[in-house]
């Protein structure tokens, strides 16, 4: 800090300033030695010549101080060191034996020239070293002794090392300093474009209709837009504290149960967990709002995770007219049920006819079929837009409702040439409703033999954790791409090579066993690589916790 605040005001300094600063030290040394010569020799006789070099220094700084550099050449200051070396030369070779010492103070003329004068200032300190040496002694007529000739060598030879380590380091210390001043004022670049973005970022995170939390590496929030705080605050009634969202009422998509910590978005993201509009409920009452949120991970340069981005979007009225939608759908599929009914009922009672000529018969089955495949998805439309689903949880065994789902699904396994395989780490009770998960387990069991080609196989797999009952489903299928598996349980989505390759289906089936998995209280996911396989997860937290008694959870 001393060595910055110094050069701080050495560069506030005008030339006339500088070069005083410069003279000082020479000066203020001179001063010293006389009062030590004064105090350690009383008895010393000042000869003449030696107080007209005294003078001299004092003119000289008197000279750096009042003369107007500023007005002059450039190099003109130069003629104060220079004058210096021969005032030093006076000084030592009239003071006799005991100043002899007085050469050492060549080394501030000597440094100044170097230093200053580039280009040619190591040459000129050289000539200032021969003129202290050679014309004292021609000057005050005492004649060249075997000392002053050994000096004449030896001064100029050290003196002029001494000027080009220093030309050398003043070089090195001006390069350091150009390529700081370069970095500074890359950094203050640097630092106006970071505010530029920062305002940038700000401005487009206040703009979007979308309330953005973004968290660091230990799941606090760092980065909160007002969007976030004010529809959150309005769903609830109050201000919410952007680094703590886990204090809000958050509901699962039944909008009843409180959603358990570990399942809360923020935690998840903080987890290092990615989803994608995942469905949740803010407040409670009348001011209850539904938000669609979706994680993204954000990493470093290393490819670690260094935090998440939360982007939470009311989607309370498109809840509202979806559900219109799914009540105005429902009404409709209940309406066809009754005359599909009525349709297979009578075409069962025209096949039971023996008399029946085979081309008719042929027709009548075509039509049986038909109207069965009808009556099906009719059944699946009544399900998944209902958006209910009765459970009735008991005691039971997941290996046992795998494996009659296993069973029921072989002979459509082997018509394809696909292997079943079923796997179980042990028992897996727990409460759930096993038609229920059946139901679903048949719908994952289905689209793996679906998209599986021939030769390929079917694995189902068991396990219980803890309290967590888990079901893997996994094939050597198609597989699926990132897109495909994003939107896998949408509703009436098919994935494109599933066209591509007419495999028959509505695309409802998965739709219905997450709907199934969630009034479990579970969670189901996907996991796949194109042409590599697809692998679901089912899992049923707190499976041996009481579940409610049968009733419909929406």
């Amino acid at each position: 800090m001393l060595f910055e605040s110094t050069d701080r005001y050495f560069r506030k300094l005008g030339l006339r300033g500088r070069t005083v600063m410069f003279q000082l030290p020479l000066s203020i040394t001179m001063l010293l030695v006389t009062v030590l010569v004064a105090l350690l020799h009383p008895g010393f006789e000042w000869p003449g010549p030696f107080l007209y070099s005294l003078a001299a220094h004092l003119v000289l700084l008197t000279a750096s101080a009042v003369v107007p550099w500023d007005r002059l050449p450039a190099r003109a200051v130069f003629v104060i060191p220079f004058l210096d070396c021969l005032a030093i030369g006076l000084s030592r070779e009239s003071g006799g034996q005991h100043l002899t010492a007085l050469s050492f103070l060549l080394v501030f003329p000597v440094v100044w020239l170097a230093v200053g004068l580039r280009p040619g200032g190591v040459a000129a300190a050289v000539l200032a070293t021969v003129v202290s040496v050679a014309v004292p002694p021609v000057l005050l007529g005492t004649g060249f002794t075997s000392a002053s000739s050994i000096r004449m060598v030896l001064l100029p030879v050290i003196l002029g090392a001494i000027a080009l380590t220093a030309y050398g380091v003043a070089n090195g210390i001006a390069m350091q300093r150009r390529l700081l001043q370069q970095q500074e004022a890359d950094l203050r670049d640097l630092l106006a474009a970071s505010e530029d973005r920062e305002q940038l970022l700000n401005t487009v995170m206040d703009t979007v209709s979308v309330g953005v939390c973004a968290l660091d590496g230990q799941g606090q929030a760092v980065l909160v837009n007002r969007h976030l705080g004010s529809r959150l605050a309005d769903a609830i009634g109050s201000e919410p504290t952007p680094g703590n969202v886990t204090d809000l009422p958050v509901y699962g998509v039944d909008r009843k149960h409180r959603l358990p910590p570990e399942r809360h978005p923020r935690l998840r993201a903080a987890r290092g967990e990615p989803f994608t509009d995942e469905l949740i409920w803010v407040g409670s009452g009348t001011t209850q709002r539904a938000y669609s949120v979706t994680c993204r991970l954000t990493k470093t340069s290393a490819g670690g995770n260094s935090g998440a981005v939360l982007a939470f979007t009311d989607v309370t009225a498109l809840v509202t007219a979806l559900s219109a939608k799914d009540e105005f759908l429902a009404n409709v599929s209940h309406e066809l049920r009754t005359p599909l009914t009525s349709i297979l009922g009578y075409l069962d009672l025209a096949l039971d006819d023996e008399g029946l000529e085979p081309g008719l018969e042929e027709c009548l089955t075509v039509a049986q079929r038909n109207a069965r495949r009808l009556l099906t998805l009719v059944g699946d439309l009544l399900t998944i837009a209902s958006g209910s689903l009765t459970i009735a949880p008991r005691p039971a065994d997941l290996n046992d409702v795998a494996a009659t789902s296993i069973e029921a699904a072989q002979p459509h396994a082997t018509a394809a040439g696909i292997t079943l395989e079923l796997e179980s780490t042990g028992p897996a009770t727990g409460r759930f409703d096993p038609d229920r998960l059946g139901q679903a387990i048949d719908n994952l069991v289905s689209n793996a033999i679906k998209y599986t080609p021939d030769g390929g196989t079917v694995t189902v797999r068991i396990s219980a954790t803890g309290q967590s009952l888990r079901c893997e489903v996994t094939d050597t299928g198609i597989g699926m791409t990132e897109d495909d598996l994003a939107q896998a349980f949408t509703r009436f989505f098919r994935a494109a090579n599933a066209h591509s390759s007419v495999i028959p289906g509505a695309g409802l089936g998965l739709a219905i066993t997450k709907s199934i998995v969630e009034n479990h209280r579970g969670t189901i996911s996907l996991s796949s690589s194109r042409g590599k396989g697809t692998t679901a997860v089912l899992t049923l937290p707190d499976a041996d916790a009481s579940l409610p008694s049968p009733a419909s959870a929406r």
